[in-house]
């Protein structure tokens, strides 16, 4: 099985709050919080997308 790199934003501070990003394979992202490593949740690309656009528009109460 391939090790994912998890990766988080540059704007999250050093602690255990932050949102980290894993890409398994094309195509997937894997989204978990730092503070609960083993809680995963796989989705694609196209829908961290959409969701990051929402939040950006302000559709989204963050």
């Amino acid at each position: 099985m391939t090790q994912i790199v998890w990766q988080k934003s540059s704007f999250s501070a050093q602690g255990s709050n932050c949102i980290e990003l894993g890409r398994p394979a094309d195509g997937i992202v894997m989204l978990r919080e730092s503070a609960e490593p083993d809680t995963v949740i796989a989705t694609s690309a196209a829908r961290v997308g959409a969701l990051v656009r929402a939040v950006k528009a302000g559709k989204l109460a963050v």
